[in-house]
């Protein structure tokens, strides 16, 4: 049975290359989803053509990967990837081939050296179908070769065995933990990569479980030895969620941890609200200027640790997002006042004292002390403030 496959951009690059006189074919995992079920993404295609060729057949193309022989074709505003047969990855100096089968055999595992025509029809040399039907994730050929081209695939296969819900095949694990010390050598932004995948997967529990099982968390205990109690958490609403984990079970604090894994500045602001909002967790309920002031994200975050740690009952985001919708104020821009008011109410020239009074009655509202009303506030100020002349 054929199906169509890829957009209809892609399917042009293939024909045109086809019609130069070249190999070309769909490939990898969008092959690898579309067979299980889901929308593939990120469509890719190998050929025989090398990049310089290539860029003969096609007018617009950008040199997006040309050192690993890639090129970016853009075929009506549609960007596609186009990588030539190779032998291996992670040379800085690509080995073409000449056939399809040497590049799949070069693949990391089974399930990803599927490769399909343009017309549909599936080319599967190593059993990867079979092995998708089992649940398996097996390496192409021996498993030691293919995480010596790139010990990264270590790492791929725990991330694959969280998202799809896989076993690791016995022998792929075996090369898996005999080469894991190879992992010293990977960057971190690559293992980060995986990491935010791995988290987000079906089953993160079992990627730990095969972590533990390679010995991970002792061969480098300073990213992995979470791995040892991470289970206790899953499952995770998004990747942050799975380093907030991590922080609450270890001895790094938040500023540490984004270093340690190199984190974006969003990444980092997000475990420094969580690491604020958990110590303040650890210690009382949270109130009503703790759901002012952190996000539903933070909060429901914090609760479902908390709950782990503590067997607290868990608060559901549904009930983060009702007593926020409680609250006076949700945030600082609702308040009936501004900094100008304070100056005029006063008669006193502005300065840091006004941030100061604008905390205190912006607490004072959302604590339901005053009302959000500019005369309320206004008379409450005055009260207060002479007090302290």
């Amino acid at each position: 049975m054929t199906i169509s496959f890829g957009s209809a951009a892609s399917r042009q690059v293939i024909s045109e290359l086809q019609a130069a006189g070249y190999e070309a074919v769909f490939v990898g995992g969008a092959v690898r989803d579309a067979e299980l079920g889901k929308k593939p993404l990120d469509i890719d295609i190998t050929t025989s053509a090398t990049p310089s060729q290539v860029k003969e057949v096609f007018r617009h193309t950008i040199d997006v990967g040309i050192e690993h022989g890639t090129i970016l074709v853009l075929m009506h505003g549609e960007p596609i990837e186009v990588t030539t047969y190779r032998s291996e990855t992670t040379t800085s100096d690509p080995v073409y081939v000449t056939s399809l089968r040497e590049d799949l055999q070069h693949r990391d595992f089974t399930i990803n050296a599927l490769a399909m025509t343009v017309d549909g029809e599936l080319i599967d040399f190593f059993d990867g179908l079979e092995d998708m039907k089992r649940k398996i994730i097996r390496a192409v050929g021996k498993p030691e070769e293919r995480f010596q081209e790139d010990p990264l695939r270590i790492f791929r296969a725990l991330r694959f065995s969280s998202v799809l819900d896989f076993d690791i095949e016995k022998e792929t694990l075996h090369g898996m933990k005999a080469l894991a010390p190879s992992l010293h050598r990977i960057a971190i932004e690559r293992i980060k990569t995986e990491m935010d995948k791995l988290f987000q997967g079906q089953n993160p529990s079992r990627a730990f479980h095969y972590g533990r099982e390679i010995g991970l968390p002792k061969l480098l205990p300073e990213l992995f030895v979470a791995f040892e109690s991470l289970d206790r958490y899953t499952p995770f609403l998004d990747a942050r969620h799975g380093f907030a984990a991590v922080l609450a079970i270890t001895d790094m604090n938040a500023t540490d941890l984004a270093r340690l894994f190199k984190l974006s500045n969003k990444e980092r602001r997000f475990l420094k609200q969580f690491e604020d909002a958990y110590a303040i967790r650890t210690q009382r309920s949270f109130d009503l200027w703790d759901f002012y002031s952190f996000s539903t994200d933070i909060l429901e975050v914090v609760g479902k640790v908390f709950n782990v740690n503590h067997d607290d009952f868990i608060v559901s985001k549904q009930q983060i997002e009702q007593y926020k919708k409680q609250l006076p104020i949700l945030q600082r821009t609702d308040l009936s006042f501004t900094g100008k008011d304070l100056v005029k109410w006063s008669g006193k020239s502005g300065g840091k004292w006004t941030s100061d009074w604008i905390m205190k009655i912006e607490r004072a509202v959302v604590y339901g002390q005053i009302e959000n009303d500019a005369q309320a506030i206004k008379e409450w100020f005055i009260n207060e403030i002479s007090r302290e002349e």
